[in-house]
């Protein structure tokens, strides 16, 4: 089995500012054929600000779609080509008011692959000095610091949900403790 499926027609239903739906018919390895729902996305950030003294940074902010206010890492999406490393400084100037000395890679995300093709980039950022928000002016959200330690047992008794968050935290757990000299 190759487990390759070949575009034959694809439609777009939707474009708007951060997504676009289309509509495909794919040729699956039989011959035979089947639609694909595929939402576009430019994909994305997701940033851990690592204070010295142990303390990380979250923000809390409404989600619309869930109708209610979600504790999560600073993030944001990429601006169309933006290089991931520029859009994760960026994003945690615009969060946090903070720039990172160190910014680390933690790797990839693939958000949503039935569907979607976002992908959220991942980094740990310490050495953090601190200026002013620049905030969107759609955006609104208010900082909140806590321990790591705490965040990662909120992560781990489902307090925390957001799905990047706790990728993230998990990540830099792993990292944090190899670096340590932790189990690999």
């Amino acid at each position: 089995m190759k487990l390759t499926e070949e575009t034959v027609d694809s439609r777009v239903l939707y474009r708007g500012k951060i997504i676009t739906v289309r509509k495909d018919t794919a040729r699956l390895e039989d011959g035979k054929t089947a639609g694909r729902e595929v939402v576009e996305h430019p994909g994305g950030v997701c940033i851990l600000p690592l204070e010295s003294d142990g303390s990380v940074l979250t923000v809390r902010q409404f989600r619309y779609p869930f109708g209610r206010v979600v504790e999560e890492l600073p993030a944001g999406k990429l601006d169309g080509p933006e290089d991931p490393r520029a859009a994760a400084e960026r994003e945690l100037s615009e969060e946090v008011g903070a720039k990172a000395g160190e910014l680390i890679d933690l790797g990839e995300l693939v958000m949503s692959p039935g569907f979607c093709t976002e992908v959220l980039h991942m980094y740990l950022a310490r050495g953090l000095a601190y200026g002013e928000q620049h905030l969107d002016e759609d955006e609104f959200l208010t900082v909140e610091r806590a321990p790591f330690s705490a965040l990662v047992e909120r992560v781990m008794a489902g307090e925390i949900t957001d799905a990047k968050t706790v990728a993230v935290v998990l990540k830099t757990k792993e990292y944090l403790s190899r670096e340590a000299g932790g189990t690999k």
